[in-house]
């Protein structure tokens, strides 16, 4: 699929808040709905675009995941239906004066439109999204997807840093499953995995769901994660900081000295290119950052006290 740029679409920047991208949607929901346009197929072709972008970016995790992942792999990981799952705009549409029966016409939604479960609207109060994109008939019990399925799974910090891989085991309808995960190099906390094809069984031939795993990383004692960085703190003596010095650091790879420059303060970070996490999806590391901290000395022999003294008489 080709790549969409959601904002562009709406018209709003990338830090737009959730009111003024419904503001947006529903500026140009007005301007393209196919009852101020019938027989538009231009208009119902950007009604339907509009429509996507404000699915995913109405939608806390899916903008997230959509900012995080950026277009072209987003929709690589979330299939049409994925992204109009619980899309509701019965009420928006009912404030504009709007039936959002529409869409069972402008998506082909067929006869049995009106009771399934995925999109809400304004008389049918749920339905299928693939009904909205060619969807079947049946006077039967229709078929359906499988059900999505969601597990929370811990790691520590390390694998999500090298990754790893993770057998998993679940309950569903009864039976246990057991798959095997390959989690990524560089996954953060709380992140989602999509895992195709692992969740509940689909009905009438229909596929099964997706099974989504949320990531829980456990701290680690030395390192502190921001995004693709780390941060370490490194205890070193005033006089060091004063004059300068060598000192060993950890990292991820082990101990590494680094050059400490004359005066420099407390809490002054420095950057060691490179040493950080493996940047999730992407080439590339980020860095490793060692705070410095300098300890004052709670107590002082009276060697140092004279000292110290001294130096007060110098001005310092």
């Amino acid at each position: 699929m080709a790549a969409k740029d959601y904002y562009k679409i709406l018209g709003v920047p990338k830090n737009a808040t959730q009111e003024e991208i419904k503001k947006a949607y529903k500026k140009l929901a007005f301007k393209y709905h196919p009852d101020k346009n019938p027989g538009d197929k231009k208009a119902e072709e950007h009604f339907k675009e509009i429509s996507e972008a404000y699915a995913v970016l109405s939608d806390k995790e899916k903008r997230a995941q959509y900012d995080q992942f950026g277009s072209a792999e987003f929709r690589q990981r979330y299939s049409q239906e994925d992204i109009f799952r619980g899309f509701d705009v019965g009420d928006l549409f009912r404030e504009m004066g709007f039936s959002s029966d529409i869409f069972s016409h402008i998506f082909g939604g067929g006869a049995g439109f009106s009771n399934r479960s995925g999109f809400r609207t304004r008389s049918s109060r749920s339905i299928n999204v693939e009904d909205l994109f060619g969807g079947f008939q049946s006077s039967g019990p229709y078929p359906q997807k499988g059900p999505d399925l969601n597990i929370d799974i811990s790691i520590d910090f390390m694998e999500a840093v090298h990754g790893c891989e993770k057998t998993i085991e679940y309950i569903y309808d009864g039976k246990k499953r057991q798959i095997k995960v390959k989690i990524p190099p560089g996954i953060s906390n709380g992140q989602k995995l999509r895992v195709s094809g692992k969740g509940g069984d689909g009905i009438g031939g229909m596929p099964p769901g997706d099974l989504y795993l949320t990531v829980q990383v456990y701290d680690h004692p030395l390192f502190k994660r921001e995004g693709s960085d780390i941060v370490v703190d490194k205890e070193i003596k005033l006089t060091e900081a004063v004059f300068g010095a060598t000192v060993d650091v950890p990292t991820l790879e082990g101990i590494k000295q680094i050059k400490i420059p004359p005066g420099t303060q407390p809490n002054t970070r420095l950057r060691i290119k490179g040493y950080g996490i493996p940047r999730f999806g992407k080439s590339g590391r980020g860095d490793l950052y060692v705070r410095v901290i300098v300890p004052l000395p709670q107590q002082l022999s009276t060697e140092q006290h004279k000292l110290f003294e001294a130096l007060a008489r110098e001005g310092l």
